[in-house]
């Protein structure tokens, strides 16, 4: 019996109140070919809070970063789970039918400087 490589469970945002944009360290991980990404949001502390979530890779040729999936923006208090993996149906802002480059990371982008409590998880599928 062969045992395959397990996934990864990685805290990329850990939980904490936030007022400006969050990104995460890039991670590193050439054997993924997919992710679930996580979202939890615990608590909003002020009228318009908004973060949109975002699935970037890395370029290395242009040494830049681009959106692998963007999510829809996030106003309350939920969770939400983004999915990127060959062979999905696709759902605008949620799933992805794409494999994962070999470094990406995670950037949540804050609609104003209202307070949001939230953490990021990412699940990494082989």
């Amino acid at each position: 019996m062969q045992t395959l490589p397990s996934s990864k469970h990685i805290v990329a945002l850990a939980s904490a109140q936030r007022t400006v944009d969050a990104t995460s360290s890039t991670i590193d991980s050439p054997l993924t070919k997919g992710v679930h990404v996580i979202i939890d949001v615990t608590s909003i502390n002020a009228v318009t809070p908004s973060v949109t979530p975002h699935i970037q890779g890395y370029d290395v040729a242009s040494a830049t970063w681009y959106d692998i999936l963007v999510g829809a923006a996030i106003t309350t208090v939920s969770q939400v789970v983004l999915r990127v993996y060959p062979g999905c149906i696709a759902v605008a802002n949620l799933v992805a039918n794409d494999a994962m480059p070999p470094q990406f990371r995670i950037s949540i982008v804050h609609g104003d400087a209202d307070a949001i409590d939230y953490s990021v998880g990412v699940i990494t599928l082989l």
